[in-house]
Formats: C-alpha cells, structure tokens, sequence
C-alpha cells in the first residue's frame, strides 16, 4: 500500500542537475537558430553593378523574380530592392498592397 517511495537526496540532486543541462542545452538551440534566422537577412556580397547587371532582363523586377534570379530569400531581395529604390537605381512602376513592381531607372 502507498505510494511511490522518495527518492534519495543524491538521485533528487541528479535530476535537478539533469534538468538544468537539458534547459541550457534549449537556450543554446534557441540562440543558434535565431543567429541563422538572422543571417539570412543580411545584404547581398554583391556590388550594386552587379545586382543590377542581374536584374537587367527581367521585365518586371518583382521581389521574389529578384530573389530567384539573385538565389536569396525573398526578405533579402526584398531589401536590396528597397536599398536600391532609395538610391535611385529602381524605379517603382506599380503593383499593390505592398508589392511594388520595379523597373531600372534610365540613367542619361
């Protein structure tokens, strides 16, 4: 009859200690994982020359054209085209909620 017996102090000791591994282990995985989430959204390594020699033929410059033909994320290509809009190099020619369609701006 009864229950199940309590555990010794040194076993109880094990598994706090166990239990506070395994929780710093998931800090560490959480860490990791929101440092690669992270990289994906960092700026291209290309010069602008080339990103526009890239996007030259595309009629429309949408974001995720722009991503498939630079082979990034979208939310990369999402801010270069944004990066390259506010330098002048982009010019919006319609779209809507939110999805510009870009065309190069002809320079004289």
């Amino acid at each position: 009859m009864g229950g199940a017996k309590k555990k010794p102090l040194a076993a109880m000791e094990k598994a706090q200690r166990r239990e506070a591994e395994k929780a710093q282990q998931k800090r560490k995985e959480a860490k990791l994982e929101q440092q690669s989430k992270q990289l994906g959204t960092i700026q291209l390594k290309m010069s602008e020359d080339q990103i526009i020699n890239i996007l030259a033929p595309l009629k429309a410059i949408t974001v995720y054209a722009a991503a498939k033909a630079l082979g990034v994320k979208a939310s990369v290509a999402s801010a270069t085209l944004r990066s390259l809009y506010q330098k002048g190099l982009l010019k919006k020619e319609g779209g809507f909620s939110g999805h510009p369609i870009y065309a190069l701006n002809q320079r004289s």
